[in-house]
């Protein structure tokens, strides 16, 4: 029978005093725990993307991609189970005890799961209070900064046939935190990257994207558009910590509180709203909700032409400025003033060239290039078209996704300048020609025009993450992760930002800095290449061989075609050293195989 082995986040759960219910009324028991699982538990699984890989007469053993589903799921099922035993006398109760780790597990080929991942877990379970979850110090660690729940830290504990002491965390559902009058960031170390910002000592805000409520779905992107040209308005203001797209949209289509989204964010104000288009025309409502009080702020509704949508978004911004009191600079007027495309048709296919162009493979490049393509032609003044589009053939030239990466490359680059010749305000024109000449090795170039971007938009979090791997390749990996924290201050639901800050704790030696990032990233993105292979040589350095071999032959997995050659010639390193460290950390593992 084969075998893999993976780290995995593992609930297990039981029912408390299961054999003594079933003793008392067994067919009542049974039928109600059906129903339990139907009802409650097996959807709520589902939502957070968990398997169930065994079931026992009154408990589970699931497995999630991530630690942060793994306790959404827990804390839900157990607040459902609390409303269900409302009422209930106490020994007619059925309540869940449940454990959750994150850790090794060999998977078989019948997907069964076994090791010390899923026994730790079984044995956290165990010693779980009635209705409550514990934790072990290694799932803790991947949600200790988006708990707003009692945790109780039960120090270190001897579990059965488990040859190390596990630090453990209850968590009580239903008891709150004390509120505190304003988070604090802890201070960024190489072990502990830092959190989001104190959001609350300064405005702060997240736009939900708006519901599409024109009746017909083909106009998602429409709506999502409009979300999204809010949030590069507001980040524009210094005074206003905004955040970003990546994040703020991880909440599409779920039902979710306001207060919710302002804590797992850490902001204080959420904007929600719609979107109807009807025809040429277009009706948004907006609202402005402080996510402490879950109040009213500012609510408003404008009806108007499509050629008008771009004064709609301006009025929007302006109503926040006000209902914030925002203190804005000229630059920062003149900036919210800038001019837009009059074209309703080269707008349009804007919207849907840049929705597209978020999927980010081989062939939804080449369908937003197309509409993007287009969007010029339309408007060949319109400079974030030509941002846009500059940055889809860089990544042909990355990934090489066309017949000559060279001409890409370089057609990435004329459109990136003519950007920024058409509008020297536009932080996405010199967010596009900094990334550009990033991968031209044009490292000081590529840090001016970046830095030139964020002084347009402070907000703007992908330019302070290019501006961290701009550093990174430049061998000042201090600085990156200056900006790659910020980056993810802004986004901290993008992934991929964590590789960053793993590459610049690798260029600095710290491994197990690197190790533990990587491994956060792999919870969320299971299927990286560009991650196993780094976490690879993170662990040949550190000699551990087996473990190394085991992320290569993942790596190969995910991207039979993966080249060191390839990556060497391609990396805009400015010393060739610090790419050879990756390939030093893989010889000493025996990799790479043939």
């Amino acid at each position: 029978m084969s075998e893999t082995r993976k780290l995995a986040a593992i609930l297990v759960s039981d029912v408390v005093g299961y054999s003594k219910l079933v003793g008392a009324d067994e067919d009542r028991i049974l039928a109600r725990l059906r129903t339990l699982r139907s009802d409650l538990i097996d959807p709520i699984i589902a939502v957070y993307r968990g398997r169930v890989v065994k079931r026992t007469g009154d408990g589970a053993i699931v497995e999630f991609r991530s630690v942060v589903d793994a306790v959404r799921c827990a804390i839900e099922v157990q607040s459902g189970m609390r409303e269900r035993n409302a009422g209930v006398s106490d020994d007619q109760k059925i309540q869940f005890r449940v454990g959750i780790h994150l850790g090794d597990v060999v998977e078989e080929s019948d997907g069964d799961l076994m090791g010390d991942g899923v026994n730790i877990a079984a044995r956290l379970e165990g010693i779980a209070n009635p209705g409550s979850i514990c934790l072990s110090e290694d799932a803790y660690r991947q949600v200790r900064a988006r708990l707003d729940l009692a945790v109780s830290d039960l120090g270190a504990r001897e579990l059965k046939n488990i040859a190390e002491p596990i630090r453990v965390y209850s968590l009580e559902v239903g008891v709150f935190a004390p509120p505190k009058a304003a988070p604090q960031a802890e201070p960024a170390s190489p072990e502990r990257p830092a959190p989001g910002p104190a959001s609350f000592d300064k405005a702060s805000i997240a736009v939900l994207p708006f519901q599409n409520m024109s009746g017909d779905a083909e106009q998602e992107y429409f709506a999502d558009g409009i979300s999204e040209d809010i949030i590069t308005a507001l980040s524009k203001i210094s005074g206003l910590f905004v955040i970003a797209r990546n994040s703020s949209f991880t909440f599409k289509g779920r039902a979710v509180e306001v207060g919710e989204v302002s804590k797992k964010l850490r902001v204080r104000y959420v904007l929600e709203g719609s979107v109807r288009k009807v025809g040429n025309r277009v009706r948004i409502t907006a609202q402005l909700i402080d996510g402490a009080t879950s109040g009213h702020i500012w609510a408003e509704r404008f009806d108007h032409d499509l050629t008008d949508i771009f004064a709609v978004q301006d009025a929007v911004t302006q109503e926040i400025v006000s209902a914030l009191a925002l203190n804005l600079t000229e630059g920062e007027r003149q900036r919210l003033a800038v001019e837009h495309t009059r074209n309703p048709e080269a707008y349009d296919l804007f919207l849907r060239g840049r929705e597209i162009w978020y999927r980010g493979t081989k062939e939804s490049d080449a369908e937003a290039m197309e509409m993007l393509t287009r969007a010029v032609a339309s408007d060949r003044t319109f400079s974030p078209a030509y941002a846009f589009l500059a940055v889809l053939h860089m990544r042909a030239y990355l990934n090489q996704w066309s017949e000559s990466p060279a001409l890409s490359l370089k057609r990435g680059l004329e459109l990136a300048e003519q950007a920024v010749a058409l509008n020297e305000r536009d932080a996405y024109a010199h967010w596009a020609l900094g990334s550009l000449y990033l991968w031209m090795r044009r490292h000081d170039d590529a840090i001016a025009e970046l830095e030139k971007a964020l002084s347009l938009s402070p907000n703007f979090s992908p330019a302070h993450a290019i501006l961290g791997l701009a550093m990174y390749y430049s061998g000042r990996p201090e600085r990156a992760l200056k900006s790659l924290d910020r980056a993810i201050s802004l986004d901290p639901y993008w992934d991929i930002y964590l590789h960053f800050e793993a590459q610049a704790h690798f260029q600095m030696g710290k491994y197990e800095s690197a190790i533990e990032l990587l491994k956060r990233r792999l919870l969320r993105n299971p299927e990286t290449d560009i991650s196993r292979v780094l976490l690879a040589a993170s662990y040949g350095h550190l000699g551990r061989v087996e473990a190394a071999r085991a992320e290569w032959r993942e790596a190969l997995r995910v991207n039979p075609n993966y080249s060191l050659e390839h990556r060497r010639s391609a990396l805009p390193y400015k010393n060739p050293d610090d790419f050879e460290r990756l390939v030093e950390g893989l010889r000493k593992a025996g990799l790479p195989e043939p």
